[in-house]
């Protein structure tokens, strides 16, 4: 009963206005957005695509976002042949999403790029491509 009591008072506080909040209003026509995965666990690489697909669905991003998923370090294996993952990233290049690997993880690792589906795009370095992109005003989220 006291925890309802908090509850009931916690509410009556907050403001009027805020009761009525549905999210943030997108001002830009243009949004763009870096996901950085960095972890081989099976865990962060759902967490991460599932974070992808939450913005390319969110309506008020419709048609104002560019995205771009980069892997690097343990992160590479996101784009390794024969994960199961070949169909959900299909599906993202699909609706524009940038795939991105780093080349430097490619070589520290000696891992072949052909064991990788082809239709990831290699950079340079991740570091690089974050600093580029937030550059260009992009957010940058590393689940």
């Amino acid at each position: 009963m006291r925890a309802l009591t908090m509850a009931a008072l916690l509410l009556a506080a907050i403001p009027a206005a805020a009761k009525g909040f549905a999210g943030a209003v997108p001002t830009k026509k243009h949004y763009g957005v870096i996901f950085q995965l960095d972890s081989e666990s099976p865990q962060a690489m759902k967490k991460t695509l599932a974070n992808v697909r939450n913005v390319l669905e969110d309506p008020r991003l419709t048609g104002r976002v560019e995205v771009e998923l980069l892997a690097n370090s343990g992160g590479y294996n996101i784009y390794k042949k024969g994960n199961g993952l070949e169909g959900a990233l299909k599906e993202l290049a699909a609706k524009g999403v940038i795939l991105a690997q780093c080349r430097n993880t490619l070589r520290e690792l000696k891992v072949d790029p052909s064991t990788l589906y082809p239709f990831i795009h290699i950079v340079p370095s991740a570091m690089g491509e974050l600093v580029i992109r937030e550059g260009q005003g992009w957010a940058y989220i590393h689940p």
